[in-house]
């Protein structure tokens, strides 16, 4: 292949990119200079390819919908990435998506070349999805309006349903699109209220892309991700945990899913000390219950007061008082075989 055509190829590449690129960025990309940018578009124009330019700062080249729309050019990485998300898409929570991501698959799977379908297929084999559970879904043609609309920094306007079941016609710029959970959230700064906001995509309707681009906004925090999760916690009291396990600190470590929950002190080589992130009394308490090791819970006090109740609910539950439930309880707060400290309030096991 000559030179000229794989920067031809290149320049398609890029250009499938749904965003305005501008000559120099493009040529800094490929190497070459500015005129040599200008030449290669319109020798992409030549091939019927409808490559569109536009003036100004915020200008540049894109490549338009048409009937001559060039292949789809992966390379390697991509074509694996997007193999081995189709696979997975029949568990998300994408309306229609598991029937369209089967068609796309098979039409993928027929032009990869062999290296990279052994490579899809050990993924594949070597992974199960976890069954979808009822809850919200999103139409993915709404994914797509809104996804475009933030790489091209472009307002949008959609009708909005908030919780309670009021409808309100929203005027925004879209910053990122957020998955958490089951759920999608969209992150955009609302022009007629003037700050920003968090929407559930699944309800969000008739979303409409103005055509009004504006410069990128700076969002409060560090990325999209977590101003989200910062904001749903807001909306509940949350609380900072101390306990100590009686396990050792790697495998509680391991148990509870790495530094975001926390930090795990060793104390021992059959004990340690949990300092949990800010979360809710319910997680929290979950969290130390799923790990299968007793504990001790020094603070606060409400957690420890919350695993008490929790605990007599369970025993009830099975028909038998909290006293008899097969360990006598622990008034003194002596860990298992002297292992750690004494707790400086609760009990052994439950955290009561």
């Amino acid at each position: 292949m000559s030179e000229t055509s794989a920067r031809l190829l290149n320049l398609l590449s890029l250009l499938q990119t749904p965003r305005e690129w501008p000559g120099s960025e493009l040529a800094e990309r490929l190497g070459v200079t500015s005129r040599t940018i200008r030449r290669d578009i319109e020798r992409l124009r030549d091939l019927g390819y409808p490559v569109h330019a536009t003036m100004g700062a915020e200008g540049g080249y894109r490549l338009a919908a048409g009937t001559a729309m060039p292949p789809l050019l992966l390379d390697d990485e991509e074509a694996v990435a997007i193999a081995v998300g189709l696979r997975s898409a029949a568990g998300h929570t994408i309306v229609g998506m598991e029937e369209a991501s089967v068609r796309a698959l098979a039409k993928l799977e027929q032009v990869l070349p062999a290296r990279l379908r052994r490579r899809v297929g050990t993924l594949g084999t070597a992974t199960v999805p976890m069954p979808a559970g009822a809850g919200p879904t999103v139409d993915p043609e709404h994914l797509t309006v809104l996804a475009a609309a933030i790489t091209n920094h472009e307002r949008l306007r959609f009708r909005y349903r908030a919780g309670a079941g009021a409808v309100s016609k929203r005027l925004v710029e879209p910053h990122r699109l957020v998955a958490a959970g089951r759920r999608w959230y969209l992150v955009a700064y609302d022009n007629d209220r003037e700050d920003w906001r968090i929407f559930r995509v699944d309800r969000l309707s008739e979303p409409f892309p103005t055509g009004v681009r504006t410069p990128p906004r700076e969002l409060p925090a560090a990325d999209a991700g977590e101003y989200v999760r910062a904001r749903m916690q807001g909306t509940a009291p949350t609380h900072r945990a101390v306990a100590t396990v009686y396990a050792p600190a790697a495998e509680v470590a391991a148990r509870l899913g790495g530094p975001a929950a926390g930090e795990v002190e060793a104390l021992d080589e059959t004990s340690c000390r949990w300092r949990s992130a800010p979360d809710s009394l319910e997680w929290l308490a979950m969290r130390l219950a799923l790990l299968g090791h007793e504990f001790t819970v020094h603070e606060p006090p409400e957690l420890a007061a919350y695993l008490r109740e929790m605990g007599g609910r369970v025993s009830r539950s099975t028909g038998t008082p909290p006293n008899d439930a097969g360990t006598p309880p622990n008034d003194a707060g002596t860990p298992p075989d002297g292992a750690g400290a004494p707790p400086a309030s609760g009990g052994r096991g439950s955290g009561t």
